[in-house]
């Protein structure tokens, strides 16, 4: 693999870190800004989930500009709004109930760069991917997503650990600030959280910078007409065979070169259309979301009530578990293929959810720590199956006319269903949170049963072959 390719693929997939980190610094200050504005679990659980509405509406549009202004535009737009998003959110006011409409507002933009990464990140990398590593390139993504993650929740902890020393350096700054642009005064808490989601301004800025620095996608290019730039790129991406590439490419294009507007929603891709919603819709049943941004106050179910920095340390054991079985699928992706890494996460998914959900039906008397192993089980075997497994999945089964607009249709899913358990869970946890977990055992026993029926390989081969194997062309 050349240099060139990886540090292409690295600077893409830092989408994917901000994807990480917007999703999970919010799993610190969720229970604060409760406090702060007063509100039920219902009104919480939607301004938490208000971030994910524009993830849906970001997935779902993220398609027209990525085939229209090229993919890496549409990197630039979404990274600033994750810049709109964070700084806005930083500044928050505090009056009520303006500061809460405000919040919301701004975890909206957020959710809109979001889904749109989370549509143009991997769509990229799959396009200048060679088929040998082309899974263990697009599962770089999720790597970051998961380093994103875990870098959130120690940027949580740390905050939290710096702003309780009063008097400190990091304390007196944070005041400064506050004081300096809020229009009532802050408690130290009101100071933490806001804190805490400003903190992603610091990876924005170095994103944006290395973007200016990578090429345009050459399947895109070749989409544009641009034949020769794509030529470029193939070469200097180290692919063998270049002209034997672009015609292959052009090929798959035919329609579109010939100004057809190809609609995703016609029969001869219901297959593809149908796999990409049945992996996104059973990655989000699975619970991964829920746990993601509720972290904290499931640890409280388990443990009963307990310090705050106790929970954020929890928070950084999920985060490390999901980082180290994620560089595992990283490593297994290509050898030992998608479909059989599903039906295995998913079965082992099935015992982690019954042991959390057995353990908290028991309530005071319910073994912490057989709770907690089933919580970073189930993390670690999501990590290596469906974490990694979804955004590969998505991005080959599509050919490339209609490669953009089915991305997104796949994530929108993700995202519309991340948005539905993400919204309840907080309900649904306040009554009996042994009921939330039953229901992702599950949903995981029925994708077992769909990934054995239904679900085909698409590991080896360009994304060109993957076409004929599916029987598209």
């Amino acid at each position: 693999m050349k240099r060139s390719l990886l540090y292409i693929v690295i600077v893409a997939a830092l989408g994917g870190f901000l994807f990480g980190f917007d999703s999970g610094v919010i799993s610190g200050c969720e229970e604060a800004i409760q406090n702060e504005f007063h509100l039920s679990g219902f009104w919480h659980g939607f301004l938490v989930s208000g971030a994910l509405i524009g993830t849906v509406i970001g997935a779902f549009s993220a398609g027209t500009p990525s085939d229209k202004w090229g993919r890496r535009p549409s990197l630039w737009l979404m990274a600033t709004l994750f810049l709109i998003s964070a700084v806005g959110c930083a500044f928050t006011p505090t009056c009520q109930p303006w500061g809460a409409y405000l919040l919301g507002i701004f975890r909206f933009i957020g959710g809109l760069a979001i889904g749109g990464v989370s549509v143009v990140v991997p769509l990229y990398i799959v396009e200048v991917s060679p088929s040998a590593v082309r899974g263990r390139l697009v599962a770089t993504n999720q790597l970051n997503i998961v380093i994103g993650i875990l870098i959130s929740y120690v940027s949580n902890y740390f905050v939290a650990r710096w702003m309780a020393v009063e008097g400190g350096w990091f304390h007196g700054l944070c005041r400064w600030l506050a004081d300096l642009f809020a229009s009532n005064p802050m408690t130290t808490e009101m100071v933490k959280w806001r804190v805490m989601l400003g903190m992603e301004c610091l990876p924005i800025f170095l994103f944006m910078v290395l973007l200016v620095t990578i090429p345009e996608s050459p399947r895109w290019l070749v989409r544009a007409g641009r034949k020769e730039e794509a030529a470029g790129v193939l070469r200097r991406i180290g692919y063998p065979e270049v002209e034997k590439t672009i015609g292959e490419i052009q090929e798959s294009l035919a329609e579109v070169a010939r100004g057809v507007k190809v609609a995703l929603f016609q029969r001869k891709y219901l297959k593809p259309i149908l796999l990409a919603f049945f992996i996104a819709f059973f990655n989000q049943v699975s619970g991964i979301n829920a746990i993601n941004y509720y972290a904290p106050r499931i640890f409280k179910m388990i443990f009963g009530e307990g310090s705050e920095l106790a929970s954020l340390a929890g928070t950084m054991g999920v985060g490390t578990v999901n980082l180290i079985f994620t560089i595992l699928a990283f490593f297994i992706i290509d050898k030992f293929g998608r479909r059989a890494m599903i039906i295995g996460g998913a079965s082992l998914m099935i015992l982690m959810h019954s042991l959390v959900a057995w353990q908290l039906s028991l309530g005071d008397n319910c073994n912490a720590t057989l709770a907690v192993i089933g919580i970073l089980g189930f993390i670690a075997f999501f990590a290596c199956s469906s974490g990694a497994v979804i955004w590969v999945y998505i991005s080959e089964v599509f050919p490339n006319a209609v490669r953009a607009k089915g991305q997104a249709l796949g994530c929108f899913t993700h995202w519309f269903m991340c948005t539905i358990i993400s919204w309840a869970f907080p309900v649904v946890a306040e009554k009996a949170g042994m009921y939330a977990f039953a229901f992702f055992a599950f949903m995981m026993l029925v994708q077992v049963v769909w990934a054995v029926k239904w679900m085909p390989e698409t590991k080896g081969g360009t994304i060109e072959d993957i076409e004929e194997r599916l029987g598209i062309r």
